[in-house]
């Protein structure tokens, strides 16, 4: 027999585990990007909080508004979410809650302070001590002497109506800029933006400042592929 006094053991039980199973709700500020996980972080901007926090001191000389009516943490996670995504500048703002013109504003902005400073961040050899950078390279192929692996890539853009539109077509048949790389652990240490998808790789390498830089040395060699001249370095 029931007891009056007793509720129901089923549903007594059942608020049991509903209780020890229940999360605690966490407010997030959703004006600060910062308050969220790593994991949304780096899926939405491509940046850990401590890169994010980085990349607002860094720039925040040359993107911060003489009204200071916006930070640079708004800017940039802005300018990131549109460089990962690749998406609409109204798609950018509709996520972000902001209008189109203050995401275009933001882009601009942050792009153009990392265009000003990438020479101070993309250097040939690299960072490392030219020693470092050739017994790294020694020890995964055993080849001696490299200072850094050249090869190019085709970067996607919209055509562009002009004149010589067509050389903006790469052998695949859609348009792009071909960037040559030099890098040593993965690191772009030189870079060339101004090709367009039709030049061949070799003539890219060859009228590159690294090679215009470098030419007539034989101490040290860059690695590239078959299509790249053998020439002195």
């Amino acid at each position: 027999m029931t007891s009056p006094f007793v509720d129901d053991i089923v549903e007594l039980e059942a608020r049991i585990l509903r209780g020890a199973l229940r999360r605690v709700r966490i407010f997030r500020d959703r004006l600060n990007p910062l308050a969220f996980s790593e994991e949304y972080l780096y899926e939405r901007y491509r940046f850990s909080s401590e890169g994010l926090t980085y990349l607002c001191q860094l720039l925040e000389p040359y993107i911060a508004n003489a009204t200071h009516r916006s930070c640079a943490l708004s800017a940039v996670c802005i300018a990131l979410r549109y460089f990962a995504t690749g998406s609409f500048l109204y798609a950018v703002g509709d996520v972000e809650n902001l209008s189109k013109n203050t995401v275009c504003s933001a882009i601009h902005k942050v792009a153009h302070a990392l265009a000003g400073l990438a020479e101070s961040f993309v250097v040939f050899p690299g960072t490392c001590p030219t020693q470092t950078i050739k017994e790294g390279f020694y020890s995964m192929a055993g080849f001696p002497r490299v200072l850094g692996c050249i090869d190019c890539t085709h970067i996607p853009i919209s055509a562009c109506l002009r004149e010589n539109e067509g050389d903006y077509v790469n052998c695949k048949l859609f348009h792009s800029l071909d960037i040559q790389q030099c890098d040593h652990r993965c690191l772009n240490t030189s870079l060339e933006a101004k090709w367009p998808g039709s030049v061949y790789d070799s003539r890219i390498c060859s009228e590159s400042s690294l090679s215009n830089s470098s030419r007539g040395s034989s101490v040290e060699c860059c690695l590239g592929t078959g299509v790249m001249p053998a020439s002195l370095f």
